[in-house]
């Protein structure tokens, strides 16, 4: 039985009805539904914690999603999982997929940077230089981010101003 159909919460199952609902009278093909119906429960076994869950469906979800668009934020919630999950490289790898198909998704570069900016790491080990490349990675995908939304990010931003690294106008 599809998680959406077993889910408690009176909101999730409302939203599910809806949801439902919307997938009968909207013109869609058995695909898109059917790969709408596991990142729908994708998001809900996310929401709840069961990364396990919610990877199994979003990898059921491309294999039958065709859309690039639709696609790229199935990949992004894979690559949220693998951030969670502290798998960096894999994280970065699902995030490099979604801005291939999507590159306007501010989230994605923001979740980057934040990886590469962890090579604060790096200086506590004594590795200076590696920081200084992994801070300089992050910059650039800030500065991307904050391109695509402007008022977003103030945390970014700051500290992009208070190292010195980008100057706003």
């Amino acid at each position: 039985m599809p998680r959406s159909r077993v889910n408690g919460n009176f909101i999730d199952k409302t939203s599910s009805i809806v949801a439902n609902i919307l997938l009968q009278i909207i013109p869609t093909t058995s695909g898109e539904k059917k790969a709408f119906t596991y990142y729908r429960d994708g998001m809900l076994a996310q929401s709840e914690g069961n990364y396990a869950e919610a990877l199994q469906n979003y990898y059921e979800a491309t294999r039958v999603e065709i859309d690039p668009y639709d696609r790229s934020y199935i990949l992004y919630n894979i690559g949220l999982i693998h951030t969670s999950n502290r798998e960096h490289t894999k994280a970065l790898e699902y995030y490099f997929q979604a801005l291939e198909r999507n590159p306007f998704l501010p989230q994605a570069f923001n979740n980057m940077a934040v990886i590469c900016h962890y090579g604060e790491q790096a200086i506590l080990q004594g590795d200076s230089e590696i920081a200084e490349a992994w801070f300089d990675q992050a910059v650039e995908y800030w500065k991307q981010a904050i391109a695509l939304t402007p008022g977003n990010y103030i945390e970014a931003q700051n500290w992009l101003k208070i190292t010195k690294r980008f100057e706003f106008e």
